[in-house]
């Protein structure tokens, strides 16, 4: 049996040590030794940006902004998804993270990121959330396993009802927020909805035809 592989490590600005292993050609992030992602289980990170950017491939300049770069899955199905007039903002908060995704001896989102649709922020996207309001069309929070199961303290603020009415605000009129969780979490969706949302949970494997059931939150803004 193959063995994992440690290949890089990375600390978060709140203490979190993130791991990078690789194991028969497969890579995978682990948060304090815990497996965040993986490149071999990433449906439910194509079927947020599915969810998110395709209603928007129809539009003339649609925005979007992508909070975790993670393993790339995101970003690669919202490129395949919108049209070559759109902007694709990618907010990273570790820099080490952008710099295994940049490797192209990984073969992880070296090449996305190089597409001339891709604007890539490290930054906290909550302080960018914040100071872009009415400015995109679709926004996908990936930064965490959900208000109900985090793993990095610092991401806690972008579940609250104060976060969620930052991120509505940074959407334009008909725009989509979508998050994704690990588990479904009615307190959650209650919150969404008490902004004047509207909201509708899809529940996905995390790989196409197998593996554990994860949650995405989608919410929309119509006016």
């Amino acid at each position: 049996m193959k063995k994992f592989e440690k290949l890089e490590e990375a600390r978060a600005p709140d203490g979190t040590v993130l791991t990078l292993y690789r194991h028969d050609s497969a890579y995978y992030i682990r948060v304090n030794g815990v497996e965040l992602m993986s490149t071999r289980r990433h449906h439910s990170e194509d079927a947020l940006a599915e969810l998110v950017c395709g209603p928007l491939a129809v539009r003339e300049r649609p925005r979007v902004l992508i909070g975790g770069l993670g393993l790339g899955f995101t970003l690669r199905a919202s490129l395949r998804l919108l049209p070559a007039t759109a902007t694709v903002t990618v907010a990273e908060l570790i820099p080490a993270v952008i710099e295994w995704n940049r490797k192209p001896e990984y073969g992880l989102a070296h090449d996305a990121l190089n597409d001339p649709r891709v604007e890539l922020r490290l930054a906290d996207v909550g302080e960018l959330l914040a100071a872009s309001p009415k400015t995109f069309d679709g926004i996908m929070l990936d930064v965490d396993n959900g208000a109900g199961a985090l793993t990095t303290a610092g991401n806690a603020r972008l579940y609250t009802r104060g976060g969620i009415e930052t991120a509505a605000a940074a959407l334009r009129p008909d725009g989509r927020l979508a998050y994704w969780s690990a588990e479904p979490d009615a307190a959650f969706e209650k919150a969404l909805r008490a902004t004047g949302l509207s909201v509708e949970t899809k529940r996905v494997r995390a790989h196409e035809s197998s593996g554990g059931m994860y949650t995405l939150f989608v919410a929309h803004r119509r006016s």
